[in-house]
């Protein structure tokens, strides 16, 4: 609240938040699954690991990673994007230099938490949790921008990677994103993020200010802090969704040369696989958007979760490229569908004053499931030579959640 009169500019500055909200999560792409899917085989090749051990180390260190990031959110919550954005920039870029010292099975687990902590988990956390705070109204078309920006990393990053391994080395690729971070990223953040609208004197999607107890307000979401929202049936029913397709795509993109190299695909072509899942992500997280601004988001998260079940489907029946690219496609249905819910749900059910906080613990469940994710996959192939077995009881989970989201609804706060 404030005495000051309304402003509203031409020029919403909140758009720009958008931009750069997007520019974060792009740049998260080096701690993604997706990207460093690409690495893992060189692994394998110079060390002699088996899959079996990555994926463990991997799983442990996403696992470990996950854990704190209530801790992470709590601190964007205290100190602001701004900072903290700045702060996890340069330690990222300090991670993902580490990653090319890796010589040993524990360095790596060290290198697998760092890296999924500081870029999938925290990256993330920015642009995630930053354009809810310039938005409400238009908020899932604000939030579909920025998924724009994180399908376009999907596509982008592992063809880019696969060069750089390939025409110099494995170290090379991660020294590249590490300089990347420092010279492009840090600097970025500190001097253009602002976290909330108030911060500038403006307002939530550039609305004027009507007058409330005798001062310039905006009607604000009711919110919620976290203690009470796990008391709430909802929040555990959009967890669990958020967990299963966390793990399922995890392991299925983690092990994907593995598993579309029993198809009869390079890993080129597995590369160029990630980009017809990210084209197809492109119009979908536009429309889905426009969608989530419209729609119940219960019907929109149970749509996601029933996508997750027929793309299961298609990987079942993968065994030739078109095929192949149907899997793809299913893929980036369920990632665009879901990547908006998740990103207007939590503020939609639960107002904007500690989202941060609420995000991170969400995040920390995500995390947590695609830590999951990749140690079933790399058991099952070592076991029984394949991934067929481990495919089919993947199934079971989607449908469930399904359910969950039907029943996820809006809870109402009592005075």
């Amino acid at each position: 609240m404030t005495d000051k009169p309304p402003i509203k500019t031409r020029v919403f500055y909140g758009w720009v938040m958008v931009a750069l909200a997007g520019f974060t999560l792009f740049f998260s792409g080096p701690g993604q699954t997706f990207s460093v899917s690409m690495y893992i085989d060189s692994y394998i090749n110079d060390f002699g690991w088996t899959r079996s051990t990555v994926s463990g180390m991997y799983s442990m260190g996403t696992l470990a990673a996950g854990m704190i990031m209530g801790v992470v959110g709590t601190l964007f919550d205290r100190y602001g994007h701004r900072k903290m954005g700045t702060a996890v920039a340069v330690l990222f870029g300090i991670a993902l230099l580490y990653m090319s010292t890796v010589k040993t099975v524990p360095m790596l687990l060290l290198g697998f938490f760092l890296i999924r902590l500081l870029g999938q988990g925290s990256m993330s956390l920015i642009g995630t949790t930053l354009v809810p705070q310039w938005f409400i109204k238009k908020r899932g078309r604000a939030i579909s921008i920025v998924s724009v920006f994180g399908a376009l990393g999907m596509a982008a990053m592992p063809p880019i990677n696969t060069w750089m391994i390939q025409n110099f080395s494995w170290q090379t690729g991660w020294r590249v994103w590490a300089v990347v971070m420092w010279v492009v990223v840090a600097p970025t953040v500190y001097f253009f993020i602002r976290t909330r609208p108030e911060d500038v004197g403006l307002s939530p999607d550039n609305e004027t200010r009507v007058l409330i107890d005798g001062g310039f307000g905006v009607a604000e979401e009711v919110s919620w802090t976290l203690n009470e929202v796990i008391r709430t049936r909802a929040f555990w029913m959009i967890l669990y969704t958020v967990i299963i397709p966390s793990a399922i795509i995890t392991g299925c993109v983690f092990h994907q040369i593995s598993i579309l190299g029993q198809a009869g695909l390079t890993p080129e072509k597995v590369a160029l696989i990630s980009s017809v899942t990210s084209l197809i992500r492109l119009p979908l997280v536009l429309v889905a958007g426009q969608l989530a601004d419209r729609v119940q988001l219960r019907y929109l998260l149970a749509t996601s979760q029933a996508v997750l079940f027929i793309m299961l489907v298609s990987l079942y029946f993968a065994n030739s490229v078109p095929l192949v690219i149907v899997y793809g496609i299913f893929m980036g249905v369920q990632m665009a569908l879901q990547g908006i819910v998740m990103g207007v749900i939590w503020p939609d059910y639960y107002g904007r004053k500690h989202l941060s906080t609420i995000r991170g613990t969400t995040m920390m469940a995500g995390v947590i499931g695609s830590a999951l994710g990749p140690l079933p996959y790399g058991f099952a192939y070592d076991v029984f030579g394949g991934y067929t077995e481990v495919v089919i009881v993947s199934m079971l989970f989607p449908l469930i959640g399904t359910a969950f989201a039907l029943w996820a609804e809006k809870p109402v706060k009592m005075a």
